[in-house]
């Protein structure tokens, strides 16, 4: 199988913003991002003074990513069945009301660690909707080319407003103070809001009705787990989320105790940690030309852990910014293929769940890592913390090796125009179990082609929502084979053959072209009965030809 690299993908980093809408609701939100790194930056600093507490500090990292890993998978099989421009609209309505809230909160002189932590909460589920569904959207709005430039495209824009949010923020913070620095904010979420209500788009419609919520969660879950260049992709974006975490969330640790700054130099550092990352998001395509994708992630994991490691070092806040814009560079660059590959490895009727799989796990490590690094920092050290963070990186980056990802095509999956299939029995939706069975007969000389085509096609048809898929061979007839599978009702047999990729069709074509005899395999299809059932007409099974 050919593999692809991103690079190969898109002719310019600037080709999706010809798109009015995608050009619209990037840009919007960046002006969002700006009035959220300004409210970061007031609610981290807020909470270090305010609070005696390193693990608190640390946890207002964590309050925003939770979130993400409690909701994340419900939100991606919603965005899959319904609207995914009414789900973003939800989620950055609720991430709007959040910033108010907090706003107001500052303006009557009501604020509590607690109150900032609930707040970041509410708007962490926000992002948690809003997330996955803008992610999946890009590729409706835009072609497949030009997906790897809008997901740089979105981390460059996030990481050029990293570079003058945090010192903007630091600024405000220290001149205006922070009821002005949160009003900013929640004014600012308001433009994607507006920029998602003014533009639609064209999404490809089902011919299927939406799935139950339950089984749109399981078959997303299952398909992630039987697709290894994604499962890869989560385990090691959840890793790296774990360890890289601790840069941002004890920076303020380091503006205050290590360098005995206030809140203008830890706006600084931020900057420095925004300016790397926007350097290496404008130069990502050129990266990718010159190193293959495996050395790139690792040598940016790397970047971040000497990063960490100088931090705990240091007491000079030029060598930190320094520093901070290598790491800045690492995690534009690793987060970045994390999410290509992701997107392209995911077919459209899946991607909403996949990418909220992939957020939902490295949102739980990041949580996670903002409260170990939090919980080390105070029982022990914040420079103990640091080094056992780049220890971690180090063996983040050794990892790529050992659990590669390969882009491949499968990616290429728009599904099928498949026909309904005529019957006689009048099945309805829920009717089952379907029972699927389709007979190949082989040449010896052809097994070893024949069974490699069949692992393909396992699972590419487990992934689809096959279950129970057996290949079994005549004990009589042993040139017959019979490939059987189950499906729990007729509307998940439909889901199923429309959820097929080309690619998956024309591994069922190398499968029909080994078999030998004058017309094509059979399929049969019959439904499940139990005795107790009461016959009132006879049952035939049905027999479909695959073209």
């Amino acid at each position: 199988m050919q593999r692809v690299e991103p690079a190969q993908l898109t002719p310019t980093t600037l080709a999706p913003l010809r798109n009015a809408a995608f050009r619209s609701i990037w840009a919007s939100t960046q002006v969002a991002n700006l009035g959220w790194l300004v409210q970061t930056v007031a609610i981290s600093w807020m909470m270090a003074t305010i609070s005696a507490s390193d693990l608190m500090v640390a946890l207002v990292q964590a309050s925003t990513t939770l979130p993400a890993f409690i909701l994340s998978i419900i939100a991606g099989a919603i965005a899959d069945n319904f609207s995914r421009r009414s789900v973003m609209i939800a989620g950055l309505t609720l991430i709007a009301a959040a910033s108010l809230m907090l706003a107001i909160s500052a303006g009557l002189g009501f604020i509590s660690p607690w109150l900032i932590l609930g707040l970041g909460f509410m708007a962490g589920c926000g992002f948690a909707l809003n997330d996955p569904a803008w992610h999946a959207s890009v590729g409706d709005i835009l072609d497949k080319r030009d997906i790897p430039s809008a997901v740089t495209l979105m981390s460059v824009g996030y990481n050029m407003t990293r570079s003058i949010g945090p010192a903007l923020g630091g600024a405000i913070l220290a001149l205006l103070g922070p009821l002005v620095a949160f009003s900013f904010a929640a004014f600012s979420n308001v433009a994607p809001l507006g920029a998602v209500w003014r533009n639609k788009w064209h999404v490809r419609s089902s011919p299927l009705p939406p799935e139950r919520m339950m089984t749109a969660i399981h078959d997303g879950l299952r398909f992630t787990a039987l697709s290894s260049d994604i499962r890869a992709a989560v385990i090691r974006a959840t890793l790296f989320g774990l360890a890289a975490i601790v840069i941002l969330a004890l920076l303020p640790l380091v503006a205050r105790d290590r360098l005995a700054g206030g809140p203008i130099v830890y706006g600084v550092l931020f900057a420095g940690f925004g300016t790397g990352a926007c350097i290496a998001g404008l130069s990502n395509r050129y990266l990718r030309k010159l190193l293959p994708q495996e050395w790139l992630m690792a040598i940016a994991a790397t970047a971040c852990g000497i990063c960490c490691l100088s931090l705990a070092l240091t007491s000079s806040a030029t060598v930190a910014t320094i520093a901070l814009a290598i790491g800045g560079a690492g995690w534009v660059v690793t987060w970045t293929g994390f999410d290509v590959w992701v997107q392209l490895a995911s077919p459209r009727w899946v991607v909403g769940r996949t990418l909220s799989i992939y957020y939902a796990f490295l949102s739980g490590g990041m949580a996670l890592g903002s409260w170990i690094w939090g919980t080390v920092a105070q029982n022990y050290s914040l420079t103990s913390s640091l080094e056992l963070a780049a220890a971690a990186l180090i063996v983040v980056a050794a990892l790529g090796f050992a659990l590669p990802v390969h882009l491949g095509v499968d990616g290429d999956q728009q599904g099928s125009d498949f026909r309904t299939p005529e019957l006689v029995l009048d099945l309805k939706p829920r009717s089952g179990p379907i029972a699927v069975k389709t007979v190949f007969s082989i040449a010896n000389s052809d097994l070893e082609t024949f069974l490699g085509h069949m692992r393909t096609r396992r699972y590419a048809m487990a992934r689809a929502g096959a279950r129970d898929w057996t290949l079994q061979r005549d004990l009589r007839k042993p040139s017959e084979w019979t490939e059987t599978f189950r499906t729990p009702t007729w509307m998940d047999f439909l889901r199923l053959n429309h959820r097929l990729s080309p690619a998956d069709q024309a591994v069922f074509q190398l499968l029909s072209a080994l078999h030998e005899g004058d017309a094509p395999p059979q399929t049969d299809l019959a439904i499940e009965r139990t005795t107790d059932a009461l016959r009132t007409r006879s049952q035939p099974v049905a027999r479909v030809s695959r073209p």
